[in-house]
């Protein structure tokens, strides 16, 4: 009997199949998932390669590797999916380093019963994400756990990507004097989770901001070869990464609360659910310190990408040995900034 790669009774019935333990276990189910559902959304001659290792050329400069895992909860969500979300994760957290994004790796962890036709579409959202930010899928893994012992699916991503020669974009490179550059509106992505997960209706829709910033942040380092820190605000959102930064660099930060950014649909969930959207986790939006002498020519390039539009100088850095974070207020005071305690909005990305 042949038992090649195409020795398989039936299709996969990604209408109303689910998954099986035997999809994890090593054999020919598992050989005929990754074949049919997987290889076969995210061909390309480097996953052809069927090795464990996957065998891809670099060029000059710094290698970049990534690795981030998604466990959001619900799995599809205004704005996009798991999916699209583990290649915009893990996209933006190489170019974050000033890098160019080439190739992702995946791993699935997938839950007994789940559904074949939420994975198919799940995959299906990766392939076009991948195939927008002009990034390869070319490994993975599969492993299936018992019901119950998961939550539908969890994807772990890697990703690999180059930085140019003569670009430093560090966590400890900003200075007193930067200007602190934020790419546009906060709190999208939280809050639009939030309403789904929560059956939450408002006036206006709420859709995640998740999106890959590779070539927004290509753009600011050709205009801009000098950028001290960029961050994504992800987990945390902006309050997080700002005192990280701090810590990181040995700085103070102040930020003006009337030059942040946020639409007027998440300020007005945010009052309403008791959320700081500093706090609020976002996808698609990015932090930038660089010398205030550049900032104008950056905020202007920021401002011409269609991810950017958005964008303001919303603060500076200063020279405090407690490396304080602090915004002045819209009624003229100050207040400190601190690390969020625990977790504002579980299970966002």
């Amino acid at each position: 009997m042949d038992l090649g790669r195409k020795a398989f009774p039936r299709a996969l019935d990604l209408k109303s199949g689910r998954i099986e333990l035997g999809h994890g276990a090593g054999g020919r189910t598992m050989t005929q998932l990754i074949e049919e559902l997987f290889e076969s959304r995210f061909a390309n001659p480097f996953l052809a390669q069927r090795h464990d290792a996957a065998s891809f050329p670099v060029t000059d400069g710094r290698m970049v590797v990534s690795t981030d895992g998604f466990v959001i909860s619900p799995l599809f969500f205004p704005g996009g999916d798991i999916g699209s979300l583990a290649v915009h994760g893990t996209v933006n957290d190489v170019a974050m380093a000033g890098a160019r994004p080439l190739y992702l790796t995946c791993g699935m962890i997938l839950e007994e019963g789940f559904p074949l036709a939420d994975l198919a579409r799940i995959c299906a959202s990766m392939a076009d994400a991948a195939a927008a930010a002009g990034v390869c899928i070319v490994a993975g893994d599969t492993k299936v756990v018992e019901r119950g012992k998961g939550d539908g699916v969890f994807i772990t991503t890697t990703g690999i990507g180059i930085v140019p020669d003569g670009v430093a974009i560090a966590a400890d490179r900003a200075r007193p004097g930067d200007a602190v550059l934020l790419s546009g509106t906060l709190g999208d992505h939280g809050v639009a989770v939030l309403s789904r997960r929560e059956g939450l209706s408002f006036a206006t829709d709420l859709v995640s901001d998740s999106a890959p910033l590779h070539t927004l942040v290509a753009d600011m380092v050709a205009a801009v070869p000098d950028i001290h820190v960029l961050r994504d605000a992800t987990r945390g959102g902006f309050a997080a990464v700002l005192n990280e930064i701090a810590r990181e660099s040995g700085v103070g930060i102040t930020v003006r609360e009337d030059a942040i950014p946020v639409a007027a649909a998440v300020r007005g969930a945010c009052e309403l659910l008791g959320l700081d959207p500093l706090y609020v986790a976002n996808e698609g939006k990015l932090v930038a310190f660089c010398p205030a002498s550049d900032a104008e020519r950056l905020l202007a390039v920021m401002q011409a990408h269609p991810l950017g539009r958005e964008s303001a100088i919303v603060g500076t850095c200063t020279d405090d040995p407690h490396r304080f974070v602090q915004m002045q207020t819209s009624f003229g005071g100050n207040r400190i900034i601190d690390w969020i305690a625990g977790e504002q909005l579980p299970r966002i990305c």
